[in-house]
């Protein structure tokens, strides 16, 4: 199978040749769709298997085809680590490369000077820790109101350092949110907790 046989957009096919990407992974492959026609999806597949482009592309490809308030945050996703989240931010930029579509990344040990800066610049897609992320939405600067994707990533790792509780109030103030993804690599007892309580019909993706 090749990417473009997933409907994927010719500007982001281009972008992903350009990163080196020939054939999608088998998460590739079964997530892509679901997430491009809006579901949720519960997505277990090992680190290094390509899941940031599983639910990264179709997230790029859905906000380019529908209208959105320029700079609005209308795709969160939420990783547990500043490398990871680091690494997904210069991911997205890379597929993203050739949309309208604008990114930002946040998160804590560092001051939050430039990175309010990036936000107020305007961000479609914000890539964020759970604890900057709730201390920017505790100071107005983040708001989620009009998110419509919102993915977990690392959903396991997240719940075994602790964050819980900022999960689940972060998805509390998301009123409007059409789909959620959870992408782990393991589905822990807590994972299933989460999907249960906010996911609907997931598409479950092993």
């Amino acid at each position: 199978m090749k990417f473009n046989e997933l409907k994927i957009q010719k500007n982001i096919l281009r972008a992903l040749r350009e990163a080196g990407y020939e054939q999608p992974t088998p998460i590739q492959q079964k997530a892509i769709p679901p997430v491009l026609a809006g579901r949720d999806v519960l997505g277990c597949a090992q680190t290094g298997t390509g899941k940031t482009c599983a639910f990264s592309v179709p997230i790029i490809q859905r906000l380019c085809r529908t209208e959105g308030k320029s700079g609005t945050v209308r795709a969160l996703i939420l990783t547990p680590t500043r490398e990871l989240a680091l690494q997904i931010y210069e991911n997205v930029c890379q597929y993203a490369r050739y949309t309208s579509c604008t990114c930002a990344v946040i998160y804590g040990g560092v001051s939050q000077v430039p990175q309010v800066e990036a936000i107020q610049r305007g961000a479609d897609i914000l890539i964020a820790t759970p604890g900057r992320l709730w201390d920017l939405m505790g100071q107005g600067i983040v708001k989620l109101g009009k998110v419509e994707c919102f993915v977990l990533d690392e959903a396991d790792r997240m719940l075994d350092m602790g964050f819980i509780h900022d999960v689940t109030r972060i998805l509390d103030k998301i009123p409007h949110r059409k789909n959620l993804g959870l992408f782990s690599a393991t589905i822990s007892r807590e994972v299933m907790d989460i999907a249960w309580v906010y996911q609907r019909d997931a598409e479950e993706i092993t």
